[in-house]
């Protein structure tokens, strides 16, 4: 974990460390092991938490992730612009400041919660959980995560998503699987954005970037988009109509089960989470 940058300690769950909190074992959070493993388990049961809320409202929970500048906010406005008809969306917006991506999003006529972290580099369950009391869950379809723009921390923390997003754009380069593994192989989906930019960056090599993430042994399907006009964006919008016809048959069959006798319910989602040893130190 990142010991150097306090970013175990959010102003989701700072309240744990502090005083008299429930891990207060030092002044600050950040050196003890046990105070870093009580802080990932408490994010993990807030988390199931926030993902059993959204099960039971019926709303489907995407966590968008990657380094700053990737389009994250452009992919929502389009995707807003293209299936506004379709589905009833909402966003939660993460940075460390402004509500810039939250008007943005505002603007298209879409729910926006912005969640300003100070000087943590990620979302936590805490925070997202205490985003939800501002929204109305039963007038959502899709809920958009976009979290913090960075490749190492946010993908070892759950929030109660039920799958991870992974943007890679061509300006980064197309080694960035490799380099960060533990965000890319948290992904249930990899979109290789500004893909308009291919013809004057010839050195991105798309089936590079995906032979990376095969190294992986990640089976996510790899697509590559773009939010200019004339860009393709139907591989992200089928991928989301896929998940959600999934998610729906899903409760379905958890609320038949449970009809029955309160059968043990499957909860299919891919968890964010990875122990405090795979996580990258910039």
């Amino acid at each position: 974990m990142c010991n150097t940058c306090g970013c175990n300690v959010t102003p989701g769950n700072e309240h744990l460390v502090r005083a008299d909190g429930k891990h207060a074992l030092t002044e600050d959070g950040r050196a003890a092991v046990t105070v870093l493993q009580g802080l990932l388990s408490e994010n993990d049961h807030q988390a199931a938490h926030n993902r059993e809320h959204f099960d039971h409202h019926g709303v489907l929970a995407l966590n968008l992730m990657s380094s700053p500048g990737a389009g994250k906010t452009s992919l929502l406005e389009a995707t807003i612009e293209a299936l506004g008809g379709e589905f009833r969306i909402a966003v939660i917006e993460g940075d460390l400041e402004t509500e810039n991506d939250a008007e943005r999003i505002r603007a298209k006529g879409v729910p926006a919660i912005q969640i300003a972290t100070g000087s943590a580099c990620h979302l936590d369950a805490h925070l997202v959980h205490t985003a939800l009391h501002h929204l109305d869950l039963d007038g959502i379809d899709l809920l958009f995560i976009e979290n913090v723009g960075n490749l190492v921390c946010p993908a070892s923390f759950d929030l109660g998503q039920h799958r991870n997003i992974a943007l890679l754009s061509v300006p980064e380069g197309d080694d960035k699987p490799a380099k960060y593994p533990v965000m890319f192989r948290t992904a249930d989906l990899v979109l290789c954005t500004k893909a308009d930019l291919l013809s004057v960056l010839p050195e991105f090599q798309p089936e590079r970037a995906e032979g990376y993430l095969r190294q992986l042994a990640s089976a996510a399907p790899f697509e590559i988009v773009s939010t200019r006009p004339g860009g393709n964006l139907e591989p992200w919008l089928q991928w989301l109509r896929d998940e959600r016809q999934a998610q729906r048959a899903r409760l379905t069959l958890d609320h038949a089960a449970g009809a029955q006798g309160g059968g043990h319910h499957h909860h299919d989602h891919h968890q964010g989470h990875q122990h405090a040893h795979d996580h990258q130190h910039g």
